[in-house]
C-alpha cells in the first residue's frame, strides 16, 4: 500500500528547497498583487505561505475574479 504520511528525512533536501521557494513566491505574488488592488494584503501574503495551491485558488476567485467582472461593468 502506499504511505500517506512522510517524515522529513525521507524527503530529498532538494524537494523541500523546491516547496520553500514555491511558497515565498506564492506568498510573495499575492502579496505585492493584493497591495495593488487595496485588498488586505498581510493577510493574503500569510496566508499564500501556508499551502499550494489552496490559498492562490481562493485568492483568484474572491479577487482578482470580482476585480474583473467589477472592470466589465464599467
Amino acid at each position: 500500500m502506499n504511505k500517506l504520511h512522510y517524515s522529513l528525512s525521507e524527503i530529498h533536501p532538494v524537494m523541500l528547497v523546491m516547496l520553500a521557494l514555491l511558497l515565498l513566491f506564492q506568498g510573495t505574488w499575492m502579496f505585492q498583487d493584493a497591495r495593488s488592488r487595496g485588498r488586505f494584503p498581510w493577510l493574503w501574503g500569510l496566508w499564500g505561505i501556508t499551502s499550494v495551491p489552496g490559498p492562490l485558488m481562493i485568492y483568484w476567485l474572491v479577487v482578482i475574479r470580482t476585480d474583473r467582472k467589477r472592470h466589465r461593468r464599467k
